[in-house]
C-alpha cells in the first residue's frame, strides 16, 4: 500500500472512531484533550462535534490554521510529555492523541509515557483514542467501528 493510501486510511479510521464515540463522550463530564494539534484538522472536527465543550490542545508550537487554533487559554505549547503532567487528574471525557511518527524507535519512546498520560487525564469511563496502542491497566480496549482494520487506530475506555 502506498504511503498516501495508508495516510488516508489512518485519517478515515480516526474520523470514523471520533464520529462513533460522540454519544459515549456526551455521557461524561469533563473537557476534551487533543494531544498533537498539528494543522488543526482534528481539533476543528472535535469542536464541531462537541459544541460548548472545552477542548484543550497540545503541541510543540502553534502551526495550525488560524480558524483551527484554540484560544490561548486552551493551547498548551511545549513538550507534550512534560506539559501534559499539569493536566493529570483533570477528568477529561475524551483524550485523543495523534502523535505517532511512523518511526518505530521514536514511537517506542513515546509509548513509555503516553499510556500513563492518557489514563491519568481521563475521568472514570473517559474515552481514549490514539494512533498508537496504549497498554495500561486502567485502559480497556473497546471494539472498533465496523470497517476499521485492527491496529490502524485504537479506542479505549478508562476503568
Amino acid at each position: 500500500m502506498s504511503r498516501l493510501d495508508s495516510f488516508i486510511r489512518r485519517l478515515t479510521a480516526q474520523r470514523d472512531i471520533l464520529n462513533a464515540i460522540i454519544d459515549l463522550v456526551g455521557e461524561i463530564e469533563g473537557p476534551v484533550l487533543e494531544f498533537g494539534l498539528g494543522n488543526g484538522r482534528t481539533y476543528d472536527h472535535l469542536r464541531e462535534n462537541f459544541p460548548g465543550r472545552r477542548i484543550v490542545a497540545f503541541d510543540w508550537e502553534v502551526r495550525s490554521y488560524s480558524a483551527s487554533t484554540p484560544d490561548a487559554e486552551d493551547m498548551v505549547t511545549g513538550n507534550i510529555r512534560e506539559s501534559g503532567q499539569a493536566f493529570l487528574g483533570i477528568g477529561a471525557a475524551l483524550a485523543h492523541a495523534d502523535i505517532g511518527t511512523g518511526h518505530d524507535e521514536i514511537d517506542a519512546v513515546t509509548l513509555t509515557w503516553l499510556p500513563q498520560l492518557m489514563a491519568g487525564v481521563l475521568a472514570p469511563n473517559g474515552i481514549a483514542v490514539s494512533g498508537l496502542p496504549l497498554e495500561h491497566a486502567q485502559l480497556v480496549a473497546l471494539p472498533l467501528p465496523e470497517g476499521i482494520k485492527e491496529g490502524r487506530y485504537f479506542l479505549y475506555r478508562r476503568v
